[in-house]
C-alpha cells in the first residue's frame, strides 16, 4: 500500500518527512493540504486527519503518524536508513531532532511566516528581528559543528541533516543568506546532490505563485 504524506509545499517541517521519504526510497503519495484556505482548522481536518491541526501527517495502512521527528525516526525503522550506525549515532541524530526542533526551524517557520505570508501591515518588526537574532546564534552553531564535516552525525546523510535542512533551502526571505555561513552552504549542497533529491516546491503540492 502506497505511504500517504498529507502535506503542502510551503511547510518546511512536511518538508522533512517529505525529503526522508523520498529518499529512502519508500513508495508514497503527497496529499495536498489546503493551509492558506484553512483547511488545518477546519472540523473535518481535526476529526479525520489530525486532532492537533499538525502538518505534515503520515499514512502507512492503519498507521497514522505526526510530527516530522516521528515519521522520521519511523521511516528509518522500515529502511534501515538515516537512523545512525550506532545506539551512539541513534541518540545523536535525536539530540539534533530535537534541537532543530526547538532552536532552527521553530524560528525560521514563524520568522518566514510573518515576513512573506501575512499581509505587510500586520508585521511586525521588533518581533521579526527578535526571531531572526535567535535564528543567527542557530547558524552559528551549526556552521561551527560541520567545520571539518560532511554531515551532523556520522559518515553518512541522517534524520539530524534531513531535518536541520527543513527551511534552509525555501527561496523567500526570513534572515538566512547561505553565503554568510560557508560550512552551511557546502552541507547543502551535498544535501542537495543525493540522488532523489528535490526542492520543497518540486516535491510537494502546493506553491505561492498559486495564490499570487
Amino acid at each position: 500500500m502506497t505511504i500517504k504524506l498529507h502535506c503542502f509545499g510551503e511547510s518546511g517541517h512536511s518538508y522533512k518527512a517529505a525529503l526522508a521519504l523520498e529518499l529512502s526510497g519508500l513508495e508514497w503519495e503527497p496529499v495536498y493540504i489546503d493551509f492558506f484556505n484553512g483547511e488545518t482548522r477546519g472540523q473535518a481536518y481535526r476529526t479525520e486527519v489530525n486532532e492537533m491541526g499538525e502538518a505534515p501527517v503520515f499514512v502507512d495502512g492503519d498507521l497514522k503518524l505526526t510530527q516530522s521527528a516521528v515519521i522520521q525516526r519511523y521511516i528509518g525503522e522500515k529502511t534501515g536508513k538515516f537512523g545512525g550506525t550506532t545506539p551512539e549515532e541513534e541518540r545523536e541524530v535525536l539530540r539534533w531532532q530535537f534541537w532543530d526542533n526547538h532552536k532552527l526551524s521553530s524560528f525560521a517557520g514563524i520568522a518566514r511566516f510573518l515576513m512573506n505570508f501575512i499581509p505587510e501591515d500586520k508585521r511586525q518588526p521588533e518581533v521579526i528581528a527578535f526571531l531572526q537574532g535567535r535564528l543567527k546564534g542557530a547558524y552559528a552553531i551549526l556552521d561551527k559543528h560541520l567545520e571539518g564535516r560532511d554531515w551532523i552525525v556520522g559518515d553518512s546523510v541522517t534524520n539530524a541533516d534531513l531535518t536541520c535542512c527543513g527551511y534552509l533551502f525555501y527561496p523567500e526571505e526570513f534572515g538566512f543568506d547561505r553565503a554568510e555561513w560557508p560550512h552551511i552552504n557546502a552541507w547543502l549542497d551535498r544535501i542537495s546532490a543525493l540522488p532523489g533529491w528535490k526542492h520543497p516546491y518540486d516535491l510537494m503540492p502546493g506553491n505561492p505563485s498559486d495564490r499570487a
